[in-house]
């Protein structure tokens, strides 16, 4: 048994990976794999609590995978796999929904922000109960997330110690990993929300897969302040976005773009930011294309990493099918 802490996340495969998504989640996920026993899910399931194209699906998970991979994170380190091919994760849903109050449901925030949308499904509504069960069947102790989602892993807290106090102790009881926020990407087009696979104005995002003419296009299209000066300031929120970016992908502090930039105009600024996150998401980009052309090879990291899940994934639903009296 590893002495290690466990960690479990996921991203759905839907829409296109972003630079704010490898910064804000898949880098740090990398550097916990040394440090952890780390879980690494495609949450399919999750995906289709919207309605999606089955094939564009089926495409867009093998795509996950594959830029999980390029963006460093390692088979041999972590589990990494697609949550649907374990059925665990439904088996375990629907014992939880059955301990969990429509009140509590309701007052999601996510739910409540989205359930205005025609046509919400019961699959909406119920996203936070699969959310419990994907990490409550791997006994998690930490949950790396943005602030977005702890209160979800709140309510994963709550179903564990309600769980265990009604049948005794199975789950352990997660804690919330809070992901670095100095580093938070906004919507080039709109400097004032997160950079999101989910917006409408593509513009606002730079896809890890982008080609670096749509780089160049995004980027020099993006919206900036008035005046001219290149500094980070809040009534500037435009260019201390581009000022972040350009800081995520060289490494130099944002006090030594500015001095390198003082005397410089914006489109001079844009033109060689779009290079240097061009030069950043290359070698990503090179990953993913050799890892493509291997899908056998890809197939088969899945496959292992289904069965590593499985073997820790059956052990606590046994236990809580023998709590409940359904063994």
């Amino acid at each position: 048994m590893s002495s290690q802490k466990r960690v479990f996340s996921g991203i759905q495969p839907s829409g296109n990976l972003h630079l704010g998504n490898y910064i804000g989640a898949i880098s740090q996920w990398v550097n916990m794999q040394d440090q952890y026993d780390c879980f690494f899910c495609i949450v399919d399931l999750h995906a289709i609590t919207v309605s999606q194209d089955p094939q564009k699906l089926l495409a867009k998970i093998k795509e996950l995978a594959a830029l999980y991979l390029a963006c460093g994170l390692d088979p041999k380190k972590s589990t990494i796999f697609v949550q649907s091919h374990n059925p665990d994760h439904a088996s375990l849903t629907w014992i939880l929904d059955c301990l969990t109050s429509m009140g509590q449901l309701e007052r999601m925030t996510q739910y409540k922000t989205k359930s205005d949308q025609a046509g919400a499904s019961v699959g909406l509504f119920n996203y936070p109960i699969l959310m419990a069960a994907d990490i409550l069947l791997y006994q998690t102790d930490l949950v790396p997330v943005g602030q977005d989602q702890k209160q979800h892993v709140e309510l994963t807290r709550d179903l564990a110690q309600k769980f265990n106090s009604c049948f005794g102790p199975v789950f352990k009881i997660p804690k919330p990993k809070m992901l670095s926020v100095g580093a938070k990407i906004m919507s080039l087009q709109n400097p004032k929300q997160k950079m999101s696979k989910s917006s409408l104005d593509k513009r606002g995002t730079i896809d890890l897969l982008d080609s670096p003419q749509t780089i160049k296009n995004k980027i020099m299209a993006a919206v900036t302040d008035s005046g001219q000066e290149i500094i980070a300031s809040p009534n500037k929120p435009g260019i201390s976005n581009l000022l972040a970016i350009y800081s995520i992908t060289t490494g130099l502090e944002i006090n030594q773009i500015e001095k390198r930039y003082q005397d410089k105009n914006y489109g001079q600024f844009k033109s060689d930011l779009a290079q240097e996150v061009v030069k950043f998401l290359t070698p990503i980009q090179d990953r993913y294309r050799t890892i493509c052309q291997n899908q056998k090879g890809l197939a088969k990291i899945l496959t292992e990493g289904k069965q590593k899940a499985k073997e820790v994934s059956q052990k606590t639903l046994d236990q809580v099918y023998q709590k409940t009296g359904l063994r």
